[in-house]
């Protein structure tokens, strides 16, 4: 498998590190913007997306993931990428190009989601990608394959379980993320603790510069199990969001074909496999595969 050269190394305890693969390196850009493709294109910001034609030609796709997001997107111990998202790319790749091997993945943090898409640096964003109306303006997201809420992990001792407690506190959040913008727009009063990485963040809460930190409940809770001494006091709070692959905007042929792959995975509720292969080590029963799980792109 194509791998990009960056990545952190790693396991629950996140350890940061940097690791070399096969393929092409991976930057990391934390700028975003608001302008739609094609004006960014006018404005000779961006570059055209590759057709379906030419990834088929080209026999490789790339797919933008996390490396730093353990269950869902994250460098593991032996330097292999792993996680949620990326057993969907694995079979995005076998079933477009007939073996998984043919993506390449590309690091990207949360900010340069819609910016590696809108420079063509990706052909499809799938790291934790959270579908807001922001940016349906900027991106074509395809059908949702994930629900998910935002959470709040903090020290067991100084538990966070009421968002009225974090008032004149200090809240970890990630740039670029619905974390980032919930608290911004709903919750002024709260010191909001920015960074650019998940890895970044961990470290901050672990060494005691922010009194909690905020992102997806599903990924906080996989965290606190792992780390002694944390416990997520607020497993849920905002809307019921979904996760979806995007694509550059206006890329048709490639939504198209990744909304009628998400449909006929349906048909061996792959989705769940994939929970029971990536997060059901990690949560055992503590979440049901039904409060997080999206066959067929239909949300229930």
């Amino acid at each position: 498998m194509k791998k990009s050269i960056l990545g952190g190394l790693l396991s629950f305890t996140l350890i940061a590190g940097l690791f070399t693969g096969c393929g092409s390196s991976a930057g990391k850009d934390t700028s975003t913007s608001g302008s739609t493709a094609q004006e960014s294109t006018a404005a000779g910001a961006s570059a055209k997306a590759r057709t379906l034609d030419e990834i088929k030609k080209d026999g490789t796709i790339k797919i933008g993931v996390f490396s730093d997001k353990n269950p869902f997107g994250y460098v593991d111990a032996d330097g292999e990428i792993q996680g949620y998202d990326v057993y969907f790319a694995k079979r995005i790749a076998k079933d477009l190009l007939g073996s998984e091997d043919k993506v390449e993945f590309v690091y990207l943090d949360a900010a340069s989601r819609v910016e590696y898409l809108k420079s063509a640096k990706v052909d499809i964003t799938m790291a934790n990608f959270t579908v807001t109306d922001e940016r349906k303006e900027q991106v074509d997201f395809a059908l949702p394959y994930m629900k998910v809420a935002l959470g709040v992990v903090s020290p067991e001792d100084t538990l966070i379980t009421d968002v009225k407690q974090l008032e004149g506190k200090n809240l970890i959040v990630v740039k670029g993320t619905t974390a980032e913008t919930y608290f911004s727009e709903n919750y002024p009063e709260i010191n909001l603790i920015k960074f650019d990485e998940y890895q970044e963040a961990y470290d901050a809460l672990l060494d005691g510069r922010g009194d909690a930190f905020s992102t997806d409940n599903t990924e906080v809770l996989a965290w606190a199990l792992q780390n002694k001494g944390f416990k997520v006091g607020i497993e849920s709070i905002g809307n019921i969001d979904t996760i979806a692959a995007a694509v550059q905007k206006g890329n048709t042929e490639l939504l198209n074909w990744l909304n009628d792959e998400i449909k006929s995975l349906a048909d061996e509720q792959f989705f769940h496999k994939d929970f029971e292969e990536t997060l059901k080590p990690v949560y055992g029963d503590s979440i049901d595969p039904e409060s997080l799980v999206v066959e067929g792109g239909v949300v229930k």
